[in-house]
């Protein structure tokens, strides 16, 4: 509900209210009246942890969420361990759902999955190009960019891989790196904040092409 990725946490908190108001006029729980209570972990791990516990102790039934997979991971062993359901829409990382937990459940597609239409695609409209995928160093960015580096590299495509730190201001280093590079293609594994900068700065630049010369605006 605060952070970078607060616009995803609002989304989640309207969806899951409409879900709460169809279900409590539906008639289908009629000895049950749903009750939604909004949390925030910020993303950060520590945090996430907290409010688990604090839903435990409260005795929540059902959590949605949470959304970053480097909160979701942590807090799902405290809601296995207090009998929580917890249905993630947007942890995409495969270990969420990958340790036998009963109580975890996703409704997204994992990174794993992600990554490899990423790559297919890729593939099959890039070939030889030079390829950087890139990733902010989070849990999921990093997973669903490790499986699209490590699928293209298989298929014989060259490669760069590179992070970014999330949050900053000006990327215009990380794209000069990339120009120098000859980079043709970007795959990003992060969010729409640091993509909405680092989108300019590639705009703002030119590219050599074997065929003379191409605008950056064409990656």
């Amino acid at each position: 509900m605060s952070g970078s990725s607060a616009a995803f946490g609002a989304q989640m908190r309207d969806g899951t209210a409409a879900a709460v108001e169809a279900l409590n006029a539906s008639g289908l729980l009629p000895d049950t009246k749903l009750i939604l209570t909004v949390v925030d972990d910020a993303c950060d791990p520590k945090q996430a942890v907290a409010v688990a516990n604090k839903l435990a102790t409260e005795r929540v039934r059902l959590v949605v969420g949470h959304f970053c997979s480097s909160s979701s991971i942590p807090a799902s062993d405290v809601y296995d361990e207090a009998g929580i359901i917890q249905m993630s829409p947007g942890s995409t990382n495969p270990q969420l759902t990958e340790r036998g937990l009963k109580t975890v459940f996703r409704v997204c597609g994992r990174d794993d999955q992600q990554g490899l239409v990423a790559a297919k695609y890729i593939h099959a409209n890039h070939h030889n190009e030079t390829i950087a995928v890139l990733d902010d160093k989070s849990t999921a960015g990093k997973g669903i960019a490790d499986v699209v580096a490590a699928r293209l590299q298989r298929s014989g495509e060259h490669v760069i891989r590179n992070s970014y730190v999330a949050g900053e201001k000006d990327y215009a280093a990380l794209v000069s790196r990339m120009k120098k590079d000859g980079v043709r293609v970007a795959y990003i594994g992060g969010y729409h904040t640091e993509v909405g900068l680092i989108v300019p700065s590639v705009r703002g630049r030119c590219w050599p092409h074997r065929h003379g010369k191409r605008s950056a605006d064409d990656l």
